[in-house]
């Protein structure tokens, strides 16, 4: 864990103690220390760095001092809200490749992403060059069109039979001409990874606009994968992962101007009475 303490910082608040998730601190002689008997239930969230009020805290080589301060920097309730009501599944995207780094810059914040238990066992699988994404866009058509001969397409998705034919016409129904694709995978027998994965993926959906990138949760292209055994292997995971979900991004054709307008969710107010 390499937990340290800067003495002349640390100012015995206790916070890192009382936040920590597994408890596997304690405070002695007004310095936090590490329990030994539950040093192993650690789960790496580095809860007790953040909580520091002081920055006095580092665990696993982390240096606070390179921590951005919170909550400086946070957005405004309004401009999340308008962020959150604006956001538009993209179907329209100019062809030209997003810069290498743009895209990493919008990755980078993925790191934070919550996952069930810490365990943060996903694997992102990245297409940022057009052509490789032409090349797996050439692939998935190409296994529908065998499957639908071979009788392989289960009823309920046979809608997709007919995706190969509009392909043949110029018409990219599934990945609607995207040049840039995110699969996100994670361990089958992980404690939550469907969850984990649809996390990652909209907290993508909602920095992406910030880099002036459009985004389509691409339900078609996750429907194929099903289909064409091919479109899995093909993302060379590592064994045990499979692909939860697959979002498209890049330059939208389109703009917005305008929210829409939606009744808001049921909502039900939970209730327990006594016995």
């Amino acid at each position: 864990m390499d937990l340290l303490i800067d003495a002349q910082r640390c100012i015995g608040c206790g916070e890192c103690v009382q936040d920590c998730p597994v408890g596997i601190l304690t405070l002695e002689s007004g310095r936090p220390e590490v329990i030994p008997e539950r040093k192993e239930h650690c789960i790496a969230c580095q809860h007790c760095l953040a909580v520091c009020p002081t920055a006095a805290l580092s665990i696993f080589g982390v240096d606070p001092d390179k921590s951005l301060p919170l909550p400086e920097g946070l957005p405004e309730q309004s401009q999340m809200e308008r962020l959150l009501l604006g956001r538009r599944s993209v179907r329209r995207f100019k062809p030209d490749r997003v810069h290498p780094a743009d895209i990493d810059r919008v990755l980078a914040p993925l790191a934070a992403s919550p996952t069930g238990r810490n365990n943060r066992d996903m694997v992102l699988t990245l297409v940022d060059d057009p052509d490789v994404m032409q090349q797996y866009r050439k692939l998935t058509y190409h296994g529908l069109e065998l499957a639908a001969n071979g009788d392989r397409i289960p009823e309920h998705l046979a809608f997709l039979a007919k995706f190969p034919e509009q392909w043949s016409q110029g018409r990219d129904l599934i990945y609607r001409n995207a040049p840039h694709m995110l699969v996100v995978s994670a361990l089958e027998d992980g404690p939550t990874p469907e969850a984990d994965c649809f996390i990652l993926l909209s907290q993508f959906d909602l920095l992406a606009p910030t880099a002036g990138l459009g985004t389509l949760w691409c339900g078609f292209a996750h429907m194929a994968m099903r289909v064409v055994p091919e479109l899995p292997m093909a993302l060379q995971l590592p064994d045990g992962y499979r692909p939860m979900y697959v979002m498209l991004f890049g330059y939208p054709a389109v703009r917005y101007h305008r929210t829409v307008q939606r009744e808001s969710f049921p909502i039900r107010r939970l209730r327990l009475t006594g016995r």
